[in-house]
C-alpha cells in the first residue's frame, strides 16, 4: 500500500508540474500536442481538442510536448503562429518557469493544510542542562517550561532557538515551575556546534536542550498563510544549501538519493499519517521545483538560460551550441540518476 501511495504522490507532483507548463503555454497561444503522465508506451490516451492526453507505462515522470519544442532534439522547430519557438523569449521563459512555480505553489498549499491540521513540535520544556552554562548559572532546572522570552509568548521549542539567536545582550526568560512563574535574566554565549552537514559553526547558546515532549500546534486562519510561506522558504533554502554543500564537497555524492529512496521515505510517511505525508509531499514538490530550475540544458532552468541569452543579445544560440549543450545536459542528468540509483541499491543491500 505504501509503494502505491508513493507512486500516486510522485505522479500527482509531476502532473501539477506539467499542468503549470500546459496552462502557461495555452495562455500564450502555444499548441500543446501531448500531455503525458509517465514515459514509455502509452497505456491510455484520449484526444481532446487538438491535444493528446495520455498515461504511459512508467509513471515516474511526465512531459508536455509543445509544438516547435523538443528536448531530445532542440533543432526541431516550427514557424507556425501557434508554435513555442515563435513566441517572444520572455513568454517562453514564463512558460518554462510555470512548471517549477506550480511545484512551489503546491508545496505552499500543502503546508497550509499541514498547519491547519496541526503540526507536532517539541514543547518548550527544558530537558538536559549543560554544566557551567548560562542557564545552569541562572538556576534553570529540568522540566521548567519556558513561557516567555523578552516579552514574547513561546509556543514551541523552535521559538526558543529563534529568540536566542535574534537576541541582543541579555534575555529575560519567564519560566513556569511547580505552578508558579519566575523571571530569570540570562546572557547567551557564543559556542561551537556541528550542523547537519557536519560543519563546525558558532551560534548563541544558553546551554539547554528540549525534554523531548511533543505538542500539537494548529494555526488559525490569520497565521497559517505565514506558516506556509515560512515553511516553503525554509524548504527551498535547505535544498539550495544542500546543493551548494554537494558542489563544495562538504556533502559526499554517496548521500545522493534517487527514486528508490523517495518511494521508501514516502511509504514510511504515509504510514505515519496524513500530516506527515502532506509535509513530505510538500518538501518533494519544492525539491522538484528547485532542481528543475538548475541551469542544466534539458531542464527548465537550462531552457530559461538559453532564452535569457536570446532576450539579452537579441539572437538565439546557434544550433551547434544548443545541440552540444543539450547532449551534455542529458549525459549529466543520466549520470546523476545512475549514481543516485546505485546509492539507493547500495544502502538497501547494506541494511542502511
Amino acid at each position: 500500500m505504501g509503494t502505491l501511495t508513493s507512486i500516486l504522490v510522485l505522479s500527482f507532483l509531476i502532473f501539477f508540474h506539467e499542468l503549470g507548463h500546459f496552462l502557461a503555454a495555452r495562455f500564450f497561444g502555444v499548441h500543446v500536442e501531448v500531455f503525458s503522465i509517465g514515459f514509455g508506451k502509452k497505456v491510455f490516451s484520449k484526444v481532446v481538442g487538438n491535444t493528446q492526453y495520455c498515461l504511459s507505462l512508467i509513471p515516474l515522470g511526465g512531459y508536455v510536448q509543445m509544438k516547435g519544442q523538443d528536448d531530445m532534439d532542440p533543432t526541431k522547430v516550427s514557424y507556425d503562429q501557434d508554435s513555442y519557438n515563435t513566441k517572444a523569449p520572455w513568454k517562453r521563459i514564463i512558460i518554462l518557469f510555470a512548471g517549477p512555480f506550480a511545484n512551489f505553489l503546491l508545496a505552499f498549499l500543502l503546508f497550509i493544510a499541514v498547519g491547519s491540521m496541526g503540526v507536532n513540535k517539541y514543547a518548550p520544556i527544558i530537558g538536559k542542562i549543560s554544566e557551567n552554562s548560562p542557564a545552569f548559572e541562572a538556576g534553570i532546572q529540568e522540566n521548567d517550561r519556558i513561557v516567555m522570552i523578552n516579552g514574547v509568548l513561546i509556543e514551541a521549542w523552535e521559538d526558543v532557538s529563534t529568540h536566542i539567536q535574534e537576541s541582543v545582550g541579555k534575555l529575560e526568560l519567564k519560566i513556569e515551575r511547580a505552578g508558579s512563574v519566575q523571571t530569570l535574566i540570562i546572557t547567551p554565549k557564543i559556542n561551537e556546534y556541528q550542523n547537519m552537514f557536519g560543519e563546525i559553526k558558532q551560534k548563541k547558546m544558553i546551554g539547554i536542550a528540549p525534554s523531548g515532549k511533543m505538542i500539537e500546534v494548529s494555526y488559525s486562519a490569520d497565521k497559517v498563510i505565514g506558516f506556509a510561506y515560512d515553511q516553503t522558504i525554509k524548504a527551498t533554502t535547505l535544498i539550495l544549501t544542500s546543493l551548494q554543500k554537494l558542489v563544495e564537497g562538504v556533502v559526499s555524492p554517496k548521500e545522493l538519493g534517487g527514486i528508490i529512496s523517495i518511494v521508501q521515505v514516502t511509504s514510511e510517511a504515509s504510514e505515519a499519517g496524513i500530516v506527515a505525508l502532506f509535509a513530505l509531499t510538500a518538501l518533494i514538490s519544492v525539491n522538484l521545483g528547485v532542481l528543475n530550475l538548475l541551469p542544466i540544458p534539458a531542464l527548465d532552468g537550462g531552457h530559461i538560460m538559453f532564452n535569457a541569452y536570446e532576450l539579452i543579445t537579441k539572437k538565439a544560440p546557434s544550433e551547434r551550441v544548443l545541440t552540444s549543450m543539450t547532449t551534455a545536459g542529458w549525459l549529466l542528468l543520466l549520470s546523476l540518476m545512475a549514481l543516485s540509483i546505485f546509492n539507493d541499491i547500495y544502502r538497501l543491500t547494506n541494511g542502511n
